[in-house]
């Protein structure tokens, strides 16, 4: 079964657009895990503009499933993992003022950077995963880093399987074969729905995890966190 982690960042845009604490990320991330999530997700930004870096620290103690924190390792957000130690960090190459991920990393050009970015964070224990597109030299290119994991970005499969175009799946499909043929563990994200995720999970070998945020909390809006997370997990199975 692929396991379903929560990504909780759209729990504290909520809270920060009013100030306060409500709703609490903190019981937030209880709460998805008490109703079966089997991970909690954050994606702390510099400018701290929905999970902040304090959240992080506060939500280790709590995430007793699997804590995956992303971001860009800048040498703060490194100093961030590298205090809490989350169960995975998953390196993604956004910009600071991007609005969300919207790339995978050229694993190639960056080799060297990711090699020693991994190597310091797998020697803390501490498992990695690299964000690419479902480019074939991307792949190679991120098992020669020596990380653990990719997450294939799964935004063009996204769009192109709403507007009907079921083939759009077929790069993810050879990615993750190659992935699983050079030993590199396979996660998704970004875009995945409940309109989707099944046709995605059916159609990707040795698919681990999957991580979702603002589908399933855009989703919950009509049919309740505890509910839709159910909903996920009989996808996922």
């Amino acid at each position: 079964m692929t396991k379903l982690s929560v990504n909780i960042n759209k729990i504290a845009t909520l809270r920060n657009s009013r100030g306060g604490n409500t709703p609490n990320v903190v019981q937030f991330a209880k709460d998805v895990q008490r109703f079966g999530a089997e991970g909690v997700t954050v994606h702390p930004r510099p400018d701290e503009r929905h999970i902040k870096y304090q959240d992080t620290r506060d939500l280790k103690p709590e995430v007793y499933t699997e804590f995956n924190v992303e971001g860009n390792p800048i040498q703060s957000f490194m100093d961030l993992v590298l205090e809490v130690k989350p169960t995975q960090v998953t390196l993604v190459p956004d910009a600071v003022d991007a609005l969300t991920s919207n790339a995978g990393w050229d694993t190639i050009k960056h080799k060297a950077f990711l090699t020693e970015v991994i190597s310091e964070f797998k020697s803390n224990g501490i498992r990695t995963s690299i964000f690419v597109d479902p480019v074939l030299e991307m792949i190679e290119g991120a098992k020669a880093t020596g990380t653990d994991r990719i997450e294939l970005y799964t935004e063009t499969f996204a769009h192109q399987y709403g507007l009907g175009n079921e083939s759009a799946i077929e790069p993810f499909t050879k990615a993750a074969e190659l992935s699983n043929s050079i030993g590199l563990g396979v996660n998704a994200g970004h875009d995945l729905a409940l309109d989707n995720v099944k046709f995605f999970k059916e159609n990707i070998p040795g698919l681990l995890e999957v991580s979702i945020g603002h589908a399933l909390i855009s989703e919950s809006l009509y049919l309740g966190i505890e509910n839709v997370i159910q909903m996920y997990l009989q996808r996922l199975q």
